[in-house]
């Protein structure tokens, strides 16, 4: 300890600030004024004066007893006396207290000070708030002893925080106060007369008061960006007009701060492009692309569900599709409520503002439709008690919702809120943009996304896909207008009723293709055919049964017959995908039609054309050589009939583990496979992706899945399949392109999978593309760097 202590004259007065790698981990907080006693309060009562000595001292004793010996706050935070009395007091308190008078030794209190901070960092609760934080378990603490540097004494003396950007949108802006006669960051405290930086209408400034002194403290800060390579908050003092620069953090910032910083950092050659790159968190993103509730709000949370779809908003509980549309028509933001939602439901999604449901997990219908539209989604919330006849929500603490009553969902967290907190509007500023040119720079995998309507498709583009990777055509067939002749097309006996039925639906299609293609503007196109089991098309109560037998001027029994023999044990594995194309091929033959004459209609007044068909649920090579047998004679019949050429690609989607077993026999038939990760994830674990919700928080925590596989693709499992089937298909194609488009498909550990086996591209939802984007420039840098 002396030899610490030698560099700093024979009384010295010290402090010691802790220097972590991150200043987000936490840590134990500066000590000051270490070394003073009773002979040094002495010599400070002539220098500085007895009430600034006093101060000193009393602010050591205080921080001493409370961090150090750890003795009870409350016996020192309500001594209320200042000066010369307080301090009496607090050395009584502590004597009484500690039963050892106060240490009067530079070498026993800064050695007592070391010490517990160090066991301060490597406490339990502290080693676990690091890891939370990602911290490694071996995190280490710099102490650094400082000479300390009065903000009390003659002239114009104090302390304060300075910054040059706004932690909440990285925009250049002196931020910080200043308060005469005071040490640390007691300028930061509730109530404290502190001045502003800058001149200021609200109130004095420091540049008023004391201006070579703010000139000065500009300039280092400053320099300290350019030397340190990042926004720093400064801690600093001035001492009789002079000023001294103590401590530097990292400065918190939002998302949106963060990507602002990374750039002008770059812009500013402060830091490489690439570092820049690394520098902004991928998932942050969704910060910038979604509304989130201000961090300052209160929260009166009602409920706790799974986060599947980013972003908060605020409105009223709405209970069915029907309701939400009349609420929508009335302009009034209403959120959706329902045990699980189906493409039923389409169209109320479409108009409510936030989707909530008790069943369901994150590849559940309403968290991937939710995903796709950027639609707030909280699932799974399974503590509400849901009672969809009396139309109300029960918390678990007895509160009652009713139908009107007003709601938050925050897809971002998982939460229910009640009422309406503030919140914080999304952005894409050109900082934003500009990180997003350098992330395609840099990236080596193509980024598509999932859209299966003009406006997902008009959001993908916006947010840089390069193409659609997955659209869902199901969705197409749920409005109003289609619905009837879908429905009359399934009560048809024969091919020739159903392809009469079809016909009506035929333009409807092409109409929907060709706005698609448009949009994309020669972008590829992956459209996949017609996946869902029939019965998803009809009603399943008595009131729609009644409605389709008046609408198709069939007898009740008729229809509900129909809608019970088309009723399966298990619907997911049932007659659907595939499976329809096989057994009722007039559905893929319209679609194919569709396909190629909206490919004709878009190519001749834009760019060219060529659409990627895909084939859903194959398990074996003989369905794909039936299905694309009809689909080419249907592109021939096109080709004849218009005089027009057009090339298209047939390719798979991957769902079953059986079609990546015999991805090597299925390949000399197609162009491409599409790994279809949700249904993959579903088949190979046995496990029901809309039910999984329910117990996967107990597996996780059990240990017996490190993560929730529809969240993370399970790499072991799954992702040997995707490796085995790549394999075996570009064994007997080469050329053969491999993606996979579940939901997965923005994840950052996916897209590292999907580089390390080959694959051509991701594909995700249109509001995580960005998400992707940075995430595959990442990968591709850490790469390079090795």
């Amino acid at each position: 300890m002396a030899t610490l202590l030698a560099p700093f004259g024979e009384s010295p007065l010290l402090c010691v600030r802790p220097s972590s790698e991150d200043p987000d981990w936490g840590g134990p907080g500066a000590i000051l004024n270490i070394g003073m006693n009773d002979a040094l309060y002495v010599e400070f009562c002539d220098v500085l004066g007895p009430e600034a000595a006093a101060q000193i001292y009393l602010r050591f004793v205080q921080a001493y007893a409370i961090h150090v010996a750890r003795l009870d706050p409350d016996l020192f935070e309500g001594i209320e006396a200042d000066g010369q009395e307080g301090l009496s007091a607090a050395l009584k308190a502590y004597e009484d207290e500690a039963e050892e008078p106060f240490p009067q030794e530079p070498s026993v209190q800064l050695a007592a000070v070391l010490r517990s901070m160090a066991r301060a960092w490597e406490g339990t609760t502290a080693r676990l708030l690091r890891q939370a934080k990602g911290a490694p378990a071996d995190a280490g603490l710099g102490l650094v002893v400082q000479q300390m540097v009065f903000g009390i004494g003659a002239g114009e003396s104090g302390s304060g925080v300075i910054q040059l950007v706004d932690s909440a949108t990285g925009q250049a802006q002196i931020t910080g106060r200043y308060l005469s006669q005071s040490q640390g960051r007691d300028a930061l405290q509730k109530g404290a007369a502190a001045l502003f930086l800058e001149v200021d209408e609200r109130g004095p400034s420091l540049e008023e008061l004391a201006p070579e002194a703010f000139s000065a403290l500009k300039a280092y800060t400053a320099l300290m960006r350019e030397k340190l390579r990042e926004e720093m908050q400064a801690e600093f003092a001035v001492e009789n007009g002079k000023v001294h620069l103590l401590d530097g953090v990292r400065i918190s910032r939002s998302a949106r701060a963060a990507v602002r910083i990374a750039v002008d950092l770059a812009n500013d050659r402060i830091i490489p492009r690439e570092e820049a790159l690394l520098r902004v968190e991928p998932r942050a993103l969704n910060e910038l692309l979604h509304r989130q509730i201000d961090p300052h709000a209160k929260r009166d949370r009602i409920a706790t569900g799974v986060a599947a779809s980013p972003g908060a908003a605020t409105g009223r509980i709405v209970f069915t599709s029907s309701e939400a549309q009349a609420s929508a028509a009335r302009a009034e933001p209403c959120v959706l409520v329902r045990r699980e939602t189906s493409p039923e439901d389409i169209r109320g999604m479409h108009v409510a503002v936030a989707v909530l449901t008790e069943r369901g997990g994150m590849t559940s219908h309403a968290a991937v439709i939710g995903r796709g539209m950027g639609l707030p989604c909280v699932v799974g919330a399974s503590s509400l008690v849901f009672n969809l006849q009396k139309k109300t929500l029960t918390s678990s603490d007895g509160r009652v919702f009713k139908e009107g009553d007003t709601i938050t969902v925050d897809g971002t967290s998982g939460d229910v809120l009640v009422g309406e907190p503030a919140m914080l509007e999304a952005t894409h500023d050109d900082a934003f943009l500009e990180l997003m040119e350098w992330s395609d720079a840099a990236r080596d995998i193509g980024v598509r996304a999932n859209a299966d309507t003009p406006n997902d498709a008009i959001t993908a583009r916006n947010f840089g896909a390069e193409g659609i990777g997955l659209c869902r055509t199901e969705h197409m067939f749920f409005e109003a207008d289609r619905l009837t002749p879908m429905r009359e097309m399934i009560f048809a006996d024969k091919p020739q009723d159903r392809r009469a039925a079809l016909e009506r639906l035929l333009p409807m299609q092409r109409d929907d293709f060709t706005e698609l293609f448009r949009i994309m503007q020669g972008k590829p196109v992956c459209i996949r055919l017609l996946d869902p089991p029939l019965h998803e098309f009809l009603p399943h109560d008595k009131v729609g049964c009644r409605e389709l037998a008046e609408a198709l001027d069939l007898p009740l029994s008729d229809v509900t017959r129909r809608v019970e023999a088309l009723g399966e044990y298990n619907p997911m594995l049932g007659m659907r995908g595939v499976r329809l194309g096989v057994t009722v091929p007039e559905i893929y033959d319209m679609q194919a039609r569709a396909i190629f004459e909206a490919t004709i209609a878009a190519s001749r007044d834009g760019d060219p054309v060529v659409p990627e068909i895909m084939i859903p649920l194959v398990s074996a090579m003989r369905e794909v050589e039936l299905v694309k047998t009809r689909i080419d004679a249907v592109a021939a019949a096109v080709r004849t009939e218009t005089g027009e050429d057009f090339e298209f690609r047939l390719g798979v989607m991957v769902e079953t583990p059986r079609a990546a077993l015999r991805a090597e026999e299925i390949a000399p038939y197609v162009s491409f496979l599409s790994f279809g990760t949700n249904d993959l994830t579903q088949m190979t674990y046995g496990l029901s992706r809309d039910d999984a919700g329910r117990f996967m928080s107990t597996y996780v925590q059990q240990g017996v899945y490190p993560e929730d596989p529809f969240h993370t693709l399970d790499i072991e499992g799954v992702g040997e399949l995707l490796e085995i089937g790549a394999t075996r298909g570009r064994k007997a194609e080469p050329d053969l392109v491999l993606s996979i488009c579940g939901e997965h498909g923005g994840n950052p550990e996916s897209i590292a999978f999907c580089r390390n086996a080959g694959f051509n591209y991701v594909s995700c939802s249109p509001f995580r593309v960005p998400v992707a984007r940075l995430a595959a420039a990442q990968l591709a840098l850490r790469d390079k760097i090795g």
